[in-house]
């Protein structure tokens, strides 16, 4: 069963080319909690979302996931 996909944020960080070092230190926090949100084994806090967006200068929406593509 594959696990669902509810953000984005991997995707957004290439078509930025950004890597997961520069934004963990960006955000002050370790290349390991960045690659958990990537690979979508923990999500961040809201908060922690929007300082993302803010990052890569994005809207906070585009690092979701659409529901057309979550299966429950």
């Amino acid at each position: 069963m594959n696990k669902p996909k509810y953000n984005r944020i991997k995707a957004v960080l290439a078509e930025k080319g950004v890597s997961n070092k520069e934004l963990a230190e960006d955000l002050g926090v370790t290349e390991g909690t960045v690659s958990t949100w990537c690979r979508n084994f923990k999500q961040p806090k809201i908060e922690t979302l929007f300082e993302i967006a803010k990052h890569l200068n994005v809207e906070a929406i585009d690092l979701l996931s659409s529901m057309k593509n979550y299966k429950s």
